[in-house]
């Protein structure tokens, strides 16, 4: 019996030992196992950190060119002799309306409502190709590729508030001339990734220019 028992105690032992190898292999495969998910969420979620930086990388270069493109339109496009021109003549108020125009030369022209009053900026739909916005080159001829690969989902668009209108009778040393905001909109390769810009350009008379 003492044999009997002796042998059964010596085949019990390994099968306990390999039942406790069995378990602390499977805790370890289970604790690799989440590393390796933790590893991988942590590089999808850099992935698309950088995704979404270099979109809204690509909408703030859109919105700083529309920005350049509506200076030159202040300063007369493509034509300065055109009566779109006309309406920044120094002085001029013409074509400046509430809720900015919608056609023709008018396009994208707002007054600048005063105190108490929103600014056009905050209600125009300055995303919105149907809304009171001028797109980028209508009226400067340049362009942009937008709407395929690294690009912009669509062109930029901008208005141009007349902000002040200089008085009469000013020295001919003194820089005045017509104070404007500009408010442009870039997009991203994905149409929702939009970037908002603002600038203040003064376009001073002929004989003020330097």
């Amino acid at each position: 019996m003492r044999a009997g028992s002796g042998v059964w105690r010596q085949r019990s032992r390994p099968r306990r030992q390999g039942g406790a190898a069995l378990i602390i292999a499977l805790c370890m495969m289970v604790a690799v196992l989440a590393i390796g998910v933790s590893a991988a969420q942590s590089a999808l979620n850099a992935e698309k950190s950088a995704r979404n930086e270099r979109d809204r990388q690509i909408a703030l270069q859109a919105a700083e060119a529309a920005l350049a493109d509506a200076e030159r339109d202040i300063e007369g496009g493509s034509d300065p002799a055109s009566a779109r021109a006309a309406l920044f003549a120094p002085g001029s108020a013409l074509g400046f309306v509430e809720g900015c125009g919608g056609r023709g030369d008018q396009a994208g022209l707002c007054v600048n409502s005063g105190s108490g009053a929103a600014p056009a900026w905050q209600t125009a739909r300055l995303d919105s190709a149907a809304a009171n916005t001028v797109a980028f080159g209508a009226f400067t001829g340049a362009s942009m590729p937008a709407g395929r690969g690294a690009l912009p989902a669509q062109p930029p668009r901008y208005i141009i508030e007349l902000m002040h209108v200089p008085g009469a009778g000013l020295d001919a040393g003194e820089r005045e001339g017509n104070v404007y905001r500009i408010t442009a909109i870039g997009f991203g390769m994905r149409a929702h990734t939009q970037v908002v810009l603002q600038s203040l350009y003064r376009k001073l008379p002929v004989a003020l220019a330097p």
